[in-house]
Order: structure tokens, then C-alpha cells, then sequence
């Protein structure tokens, strides 16, 4: 057994894997993340034989990560990802390679070696990211904008008047200021995508992930893929390609 750790800016997702299939865990807020809760959801399982991990988040929910794994596993092998200038038949775009979120790098090497044809990745988490990646494997670049709820506080710390909601409401023009918010971001980030897959050729896949991508798959006037483990899936192939 090994330990996959997905550390974004709002959660932690986990999942175990065992001859190359991955069980996933129960998400934590990163907000809420201490010992004991750690220690809770992974003390009892069998010892992983290795762990890997990927962090975009603060450095101490990392440190903290790390001394937990040590506590209950003594000497397990960590590998932290980094970003690469090209692995795994990737070509990475970034002029600085290590620069380009580990997220991002690591959801294009699930989504080359599944599909190996011209994909956008859509991120739709605390930031939506978008990358494309050719034919030959080479990424193109991307774009990073707000998420939902980001964009919605946002317009809170901006302006004097203007709510957070959570509340959900019929998509379209809106009556009240609550359903407005709602809607034009949404209409934001669909916009988004829509405007980056006009530009492309007809026969790119359009995949989405993040805790945001179902969501918003369903508002677009294009086909995806929903795969909400994708950067999970990324370690995976990080970890049966570490000797």
C-alpha cells in the first residue's frame, strides 16, 4: 500500500493505492488540519510502503503533514513532487519549470498518460487554472483567474454593500443582489473556458477538475470529462515512475 497527499490552498485530499487503483479518503479543510485529526484518519491503516505528496499550501500544514507521517510510520519513504522541465512525456512550458504549480504539472501528466491527444485542464478550485497540452505532449501555457468563491468574497472586501452568499440560485439574469452575484460569476468562469476552447482546434478534450468542476460542467455549452481525482491520479504515476 502507498499514500497519495493532494495539498491545495483549501483541502487536503488523500487516497491510498494498491496494485495501481486508488481508494480515496475523506477531504479535510485545510482550516480545520491539526495532530490529532491526522492521527484520527490515518493511525490503524497498514504501514505504506511509500508516500507522496504534492503542496501548493502553507508550508507549515506541510512540516505538520511530514512529522505525523514520521510519528506513526517511522522511517517511510516521502517523496515531495516538484514541477519538472519534462517528465513523463510532458514538456513543461514554464520558463522556469519549477514555477508552474505542482497541481498543474502533476494533472498533466494524468491527463497525457490517459488520453495522449490535445486536452485543456481546467482546475475549478480556489483559483480556476487552465492548461492545454498538445499532441506531442507539450504544454502550451495557461491562465489563472479567481474561483467561485473567491470572486464572490472578493466583491465583499471590495465594496461596502455587496454580501457573501453560499446559496445557490437559478442561473441567468437576476432580481436580487445575491442571485446577480451568483450567476455573473459563474457566467465568469464559464465565459472563461468557453472563450479558451473557441480558440482551439475542434478535437481538444476538455477536462475538469477541482472541488468547483462538476458544478460548472454543467453550466457550459461544451462536453468534458469530470475527474475530480485527477492531481491524485498525477502522484500515481509519479510514484510507479520513482525508482
Amino acid at each position: 500500500m502507498n499514500l497519495l497527499i493532494d495539498m491545495g490552498n483549501t483541502r487536503l485530499k488523500w487516497a491510498v493505492t494498491t496494485a495501481g487503483h486508488i481508494m480515496t479518503g475523506l477531504p479535510l479543510v485545510n482550516s480545520r488540519i491539526n495532530r490529532d485529526e491526522l492521527i484520527k484518519l490515518w493511525q490503524g491503516r497498514y504501514r505504506p510502503r511509500r508516500i507522496v505528496v504534492s503542496c501548493v499550501s502553507a508550508n507549515q500544514l506541510l512540516e505538520l503533514v511530514q512529522s505525523i507521517a514520521r510519528e506513526l510510520w517511522l522511517d517511510v519513504d516521502i517523496i515531495l513532487v516538484k514541477s519538472q522541465a519534462q517528465a513523463f512525456g510532458v514538456i513543461n512550458a514554464y520558463e522556469q519549470p519549477e514555477k508552474l504549480g505542482v497541481d498543474r504539472w502533476l494533472a498533466l501528466v494524468a491527463a497525457w498518460q490517459q488520453y495522449h491527444r490535445p486536452v485543456c485542464i481546467v482546475d475549478c478550485g480556489t483559483a480556476i487554472t487552465v492548461d492545454l497540452i498538445d499532441g506531442d505532449g507539450r504544454h502550451r501555457g495557461g491562465l489563472i483567474s479567481p474561483g467561485l468563491t473567491l470572486m464572490k468574497k472578493s466583491l465583499g472586501l471590495g465594496t461596502e454593500v455587496l454580501p457573501f452568499s453560499e446559496s445557490n440560485y437559478v442561473f441567468g439574469l437576476s432580481n436580487n443582489t445575491e442571485a446577480a452575484i451568483y450567476s455573473g460569476t459563474l457566467a465568469a468562469a464559464v465565459g472563461l473556458i468557453e472563450l479558451v476552447l473557441a480558440k482551439q482546434s475542434p478535437n481538444i478534450q476538455l477536462i475538469l477538475t477541482g472541488g468547483d468542476g462538476e458544478f460548472i460542467a454543467g453550466q457550459l455549452n461544451v462536453e468534458a470529462i469530470v475527474d475530480p481525482d485527477l492531481v491524485l491520479r498525477g502522484l500515481l504515476c509519479v510514484l510507479e515512475g520513482h525508482t
